[in-house]
C-alpha cells in the first residue's frame, strides 16, 4: 500500500481497545464476579460451613485469576494486531496473512482491526465469510480439535505470552505526511 492512500489512523490506545473489545467486556464481568464471590466468601466465613467457604473461595479464585488471563490475552492480541497491520501494509490484503489469525475470534478481530485501519475491512470480512466463519464462532478452534490444550505449550505461548512486536511503520506519521 502506498502511504498516500493511507486512511486516517487512530491513536494506538484506541486500536488497543478495539482489538480487545470482547476481552475487555469479559474483564468487566470477571471483576464484578470476583467482587460478588468475595462477598459471598466473607459471608460464608460467618456461617462456619466448610462446604460454602470452599465453594465461594473456589468461585472467587476462578474469577480473580481470569482477570489477569484476560489482560494478558488482550496484550497478546495487540501484538497480533501490530504484526498483521505491518504485513497488510507491506503486502496488501492477502488471504495467507488472514489465515495466520483464523484460529480464534480474538485473533480474527485483531486482523480485522488491522485490515480496517488500512482500508481492507471488506476484503478480510468477505474472506473470513468465504471460509465459513460466522459471527458466533467465539470458541477457538484449537479447543475443539485438542481437548488437552491446557497442557500444551502452544496454548500458553500463543494465548498469553505472545512476544512483543515492534511495528515497522509509524502509521500516524505516514498519514500526517500525506495531509501536508
Amino acid at each position: 500500500m502506498n502511504f498516500l492512500e493511507l486512511p486516517s489512523q487512530p491513536h494506538p490506545a484506541v486500536s488497543y481497545l478495539r482489538v480487545g473489545r470482547l476481552l475487555y467486556w469479559s474483564l468487566i464481568l470477571f471483576l464484578l464476579e470476583s467482587w460478588f464471590y468475595w462477598g459471598q466468601f466473607q459471608a460464608s466465613l460467618q456461617q462456619f460451613s466448610l462446604f460454602w467457604v470452599a465453594l465461594w473461595f473456589s468461585c472467587f479464585l476462578f474469577s480473580f485469576v481470569h482477570i489477569f488471563l484476560v489482560i494478558m490475552d488482550g496484550w497478546s492480541r495487540f501484538q497480533n494486531y501490530k504484526r498483521a497491520k505491518d504485513l497488510f501494509f507491506v503486502h496488501g490484503f492477502n488471504s495467507r496473512i488472514a489465515d495466520m489469525y483464523v484460529g480464534s475470534k480474538c485473533q480474527r478481530n485483531a486482523a480485522i482491526v488491522a485490515a480496517e485501519e488500512l482500508g481492507y475491512k471488506d476484503e478480510i470480512l468477505n474472506y473470513y465469510q468465504s471460509r465459513g466463519i460466522k459471527w458466533f464462532h467465539y470458541l477457538p478452534y484449537f479447543m475443539i480439535h485438542d481437548p488437552l490444550f491446557l497442557f500444551r505449550n502452544y496454548f500458553w505461548e500463543r494465548t498469553f505470552l505472545e512476544k512483543v512486536y515492534e511495528p515497522k511503520f509509524d502509521y500516524r506519521s505516514l498519514h500526517l505526511e500525506r495531509a501536508i
